[in-house]
């Protein structure tokens, strides 16, 4: 059975064409530096190996097609036929994987008689998935609703057509008899047993995992996913998001990447009234295709939010692919100028970040590698703004040319000397944290990156990925979170499965480590609720409930079909412990959890969640996710910076917030940036203020000039937008329509 898009999907795509037929057709032709870069993309794609690069799952079908025809009849067959059938479940083409198998097995039966245990385990785990994966596709796909995919999956998300589950629980069950410790086969009995509305009662007692397994720590109003609505739930795999107003119009815009080579990103315009019309064709984005993230700035100093697209992570050598820098042109297009930017290079990554290095006003980047082989090296590189819309690349000269699987930079100023240090999350090796120091060589940037990691106590994780600076507890000092992800193998997969069923598993933990104030800091993840074993890869923080502390999203997940795992929600308790709220928010979504922001994209003073969706075999697609916040009483205020002697679009900027409450005063702080280091949340500063009853001040300390503006509160309401422009006394109330996502209620 082939691939097969969802209706809800192709109705959202046809209104998109109905609406912008004629605009499209008369869509200016890409910019010459777009083009240009749509054949560099195109040469990359078209060379691409399917040998080496293992998520080319339609490609690797033909390959293994021919490995089968030439092993007929020999002892590799049957592995052959199995690994032919593990390539078409990925490509999609589920029943020709589930007819493999059978011949699969009935070649290993020719060859010795009854299969080795080994063999049958692989034979029965790849039917199940197969089974399971057109249950997505018959119901989350093809019936897609607000409801789908969200664990524990109630009675708005089981499953219409039944076969898909059906066809697999006899299998796991089966599973389970020839070995009750797969705790992989067992999750996944579970979840079955969910999608048919018969959990946890239908499932056999000594394999169920009971709703206890599911209860939140504390309770959260329940979000909801009104991307349908909006016309935000786009098909892809996994890839980044950006949400901004490009155009300065009021409305915040979305962009979406997709990790796939040819795979097109998109541009949605916000419509002003809850929707969203992808306007990339209009936008001059035609040809650029790929990118697992995306991060933003304003490079130019022009006012206008442009976008740095990372493309290549986990192709090995195939992924020796460019990145993007899309320049914002003001005029509801955008330019790619990599090339004549001076950023033009072929390496695979994933990760990067903006920050004034040298403390000129200008930003700078630095962008983590993946260098999976020594005869291979692909240093991270550092690139210094010329302040005229080009860079240099310093890397090696500042001390930034680290060699490893970088799956994150992390920016921030950690000890508070106006100077933004680097932390680099090296997924099988310690990390590395880098401090900013002064450097006056002649003709040099003005700075070199010097190795603290062991001084500072924060080399582990080795199996990390996301990794960010925050402040955790409004202590004033920038604290750091590094997740961990321990399933790219099946081994390490069933390790999270047994943490699903039981609740325990040795496995590496994350970090949260608490800045002692003196270079030094102190891994509190265990006593305040973050040491839990979580699959993440995409992840951000925001605040779900506008209290002033700051919340944690993890994104979930592994290339494989079995890791259906549900995505994970922490609540901040004042500073003290992390809450799992998963359940009560409505937030465990189960596919694999990539790019997310935290975004008020209704502009109605809460933080909604958007989330893109999907995994990176050829057809592990799903509708890209927005969670709509559905409010508290707490307050807020929303702030956007302008850079003046600093950076225009204020990142790296320090906010501080006095309020006063019915228990005194209290101090809120924030950091100006995107979030974490895999999604991209507005620069818009949305901040929440509990039961404050009025502000006392606002204190901004600019970055680059560490110019320190304090604001009064007198005559500042809580509850408004404004905007604060570098050196100006007073804030600027701004007029933002409020509006209902999706329009629709």
């Amino acid at each position: 059975m082939q691939r097969r898009r969802s209706p809800a999907l192709v109705a959202v795509a046809v209104s998109a064409i109905g609406l912008h037929a004629s605009a499209l057709a008369q869509s200016p032709p890409p910019a010459p530096g777009t083009k240009r870069m749509a054949q560099l993309l195109e040469e990359c794609a078209a060379a691409a190996s399917p040998e080496e690069c293992t998520f080319l799952s339609a490609e690797r079908v033909k390959l293994f097609r021919r490995r089968v025809a030439r092993a007929e009849g020999t002892a590799g067959e049957p592995d052959l036929r199995l690994k032919l059938a593990t390539e078409m479940l990925q490509a999609g083409d589920l029943d020709s994987a589930l007819a493999e198998l059978d011949r699969a097995e009935a070649a290993k039966k020719a060859i010795q008689g009854a299969p080795e245990r080994r063999f049958q385990e692989a034979l029965d785990g790849t039917r199940a998935l197969c089974w399971l994966r057109l249950g997505e596709v018959e119901n989350c796909l093809d019936h897609h609703c607000c409801s789908s995919c969200i664990a524990p999956i109630g009675p708005g998300g089981t499953h219409v057509n039944r076969r898909g589950s059906e066809g697999a629980i006899p299998i796991l069950e089966r599973m389970l008899k020839r070995d009750a410790r797969n705790s992989e086969a067992r999750w996944l009995l579970n979840l079955a047993h969910m999608t048919l509305g018969s959990w946890p009662e239908g499932v056999p007692q000594e394999f169920r995992i009971g709703p206890e397994r599911f209860a939140s720590e504390c309770d959260l109003p329940r979000f909801k996913d009104v991307a349908p609505e909006c016309g935000l739930a786009i098909a892809t795999l996994s890839g980044g998001v950006v949400t901004e107003d490009f155009d300065h119009d009021g409305f915040f815009d979305v962009m979406v990447s997709s990790i796939g080579l040819r795979d097109p990103m998109h541009y949605f315009h916000g419509n002003g009234d809850g929707t969203f019309s992808d306007l990339t064709a209009d936008a001059g984005l035609t040809g650029e295709v790929g990118g697992l993230n995306m991060v933003q700035a304003d490079y130019d100093n022009d006012g206008w939010i442009d976008v740095l697209v990372l493309r290549g992570a986990w192709f090995d050598e195939s992924g020796c692919i460019p990145n993007s820098l899309l320049r914002n042109r003001g005029d509801g297009t955008f330019e790619d100028v990599t090339e004549q930017a001076g950023l033009l290079s072929y390496h695979p990554t994933q990760t990067g970040a903006w920050a004034d290095f040298n403390g000129d006003g200008w930003l700078d980047l630095v962008i983590g590698n993946e260098t999976q082989h020594k005869e291979h090296a692909h240093p991270c590189e550092l690139y210094v703004s010329q302040r005229d819309g080009t860079f240099k690349e310093v890397a090696a000269s500042v001390g930034a040319d680290v060699v490893a699987f970088v799956k994150a930079v992390a920016v921030g100023d950690y000890d508070d000397d106006g100077r933004p240090d680097v932390y680099y999350s090296r997924r099988g090796a310690t990390n590395l944290l880098l401090h900013n120091v002064p450097d006056e060589t002649p003709g040099g940037p003005g700075f070199r990156l010097v190795d603290v990691t062991v001084e500072a106590k924060v080399g582990m994780p080795t199996m990390s990925f996301p990794a960010w600076w925050f402040d955790y507890d409004n202590d004033g000092r920038l604290d750091l979170f590094v997740a961990t992800n321990n399933g790219f193998t099946p081994q390490q997969n069933d390790k999270i499965g047994e943490f699903v069923a039981t609740g325990t598993v040795n496995a590496e933990m994350p970090r949260l480590y608490h800045n002692e104030g003196d270079g030094r800091f102190v891994d509190v993840a265990p006593r305040i609720g973050l040491a839990r074993a979580i699959l993440s890869m995409g992840s951000n923080y925001g605040d779900f409930d506008n209290d002033g502390w700051l919340d944690v999203y993890l994104g979930t997940g592994a290339p494989s079909f079995a890791a259906l795992l549900p995505n994970k929600a922490f609540r901040n308790d004042r500073g003290q412990r992390f809450q799992d709220v998963t359940t009560s928010a409505g937030l465990g979504h189960l596919q694999k959890g990539h790019g997310v922001a935290f975004t008020d994209l209704d502009c109605d003073g809460d933080q909604d969640l958007f989330l893109e969706v999907g995994g990176v075999y050829s057809a592990d697609v799903y509708p890209d996710v927005l969670f709509e916040n559905p409010g508290t009483p707490n307050r807020w205020i929303t702030l956007r910076l302008e850079g003046v002697k600093a950076n225009r679009s204020a990142i790296g900027a320090r906010i501080q917030v006095d309020v006063e409450t019915p228990d005194g005063g209290r101090s809120i702080h924030l950091v100006c940036g995107s979030g974490g280091s895999f999604g991209a949340s507005s620069l818009q500063q949305e901040i929440g203020l509990g039961d404050a009853t009025a502000i006392r001040q606002i204190v901004i300390r600019w970055p680059g000039s560490e110019t320190r503006q304090t604001i009064p509160g007198a005559g500042v309401e809580l509850d408004r937008f404004y905007r604060i422009v570098e050196g100006k006394e007073l804030l600027e109330p701004l007029t933002v329509k409020r509006m209902r996502l999706g329009n629709a209620r």
